[in-house]
C-alpha cells in the first residue's frame, strides 16, 4: 500500500511540530546559551519544513523528468529486482535490531565503533556499494561524536576507541 505524498508530508509536519514543541518544554541550562531544548527544536523544525515540501509536491517534477530522461536513454528496460519477500521483511526489522544492538554494545565498544557498524549495516541494507558504505561508516560516527561532544556538550561512551577531544 502506498500513501499519497500529501498524507505522508502532513504526517511529517505533525511529527516535526510535536518534536519542536517537546523540545521547547525542556528547561534551559543555567549559564549556557545552548541547552537541551535546541536539538529537538532544530530537528523538529527541519522535519516540519521537509514534510511541508513533500506535501506541496515540491521537487516531484524533477523526479518525473529524471525517470523520463532515463527511459529515453535506456535501450532496454531495467531488469526487475529479484528480492524475496523474506529479504524485504528482514529490512523492516533492521531499525529495531540496530537500536537493540546500540543499547547492548555502546557501553562495551564505545560510540564510534558501534556507530560505524550501524552506518555500515544500514548503508549496505539500503543498497550502497561497499566502496561508498565503508568510508561513510568510518567518517559519520566521528562527525556525530564531534557535534555531540563539542557543540552540544553531551558526552558519549568512549569504549575501545576514545576520541582525542
Amino acid at each position: 500500500m502506498q500513501l499519497p505524498d500529501k498524507v505522508t508530508g502532513l504526517f511529517l509536519v505533525g511529527v516535526g511540530i510535536a518534536a519542536a514543541y517537546g523540545g521547547s518544554l525542556q528547561p534551559p541550562v543555567p549559564g549556557q546559551q545552548i541547552g537541551p531544548e535546541v536539538f529537538p527544536m532544530v530537528v523538529g523544525i527541519g522535519l516540519a519544513i521537509c514534510g511541508a515540501l513533500i506535501a506541496l509536491g515540491i521537487g516531484h517534477r524533477f523526479e518525473e523528468e529524471a525517470e523520463a530522461d532515463l527511459a529515453a536513454h535506456s535501450d532496454q528496460p531495467a531488469p526487475p529486482e529479484r528480492r524475496s519477500k523474506a529479504a524485504i521483511g528482514l529490512k523492516v526489522l533492521l531499525p529495531p535490531a540496530l537500536l537493540l544492538f546500540y543499547v547492548v554494545a555502546v557501553d562495551r565498544l564505545g560510540f564510534v565503533p558501534t556507530g560505524a557498524a550501524m552506518v555500515l549495516a544500514t548503508a549496505l541494507a539500503l543498497g550502497a556499494r561497499p566502496k561508498l558504505a565503508i568510508p561513510l561508516a568510518l567518517v559519520t560516527p566521528v562527525g556525530v561524536h564531534l557535534v555531540f561532544y563539542k557543540l552540544l556538550r553531551v558526552p558519549l561512551p568512549d569504549g575501545l576507541l576514545p576520541m582525542p577531544w
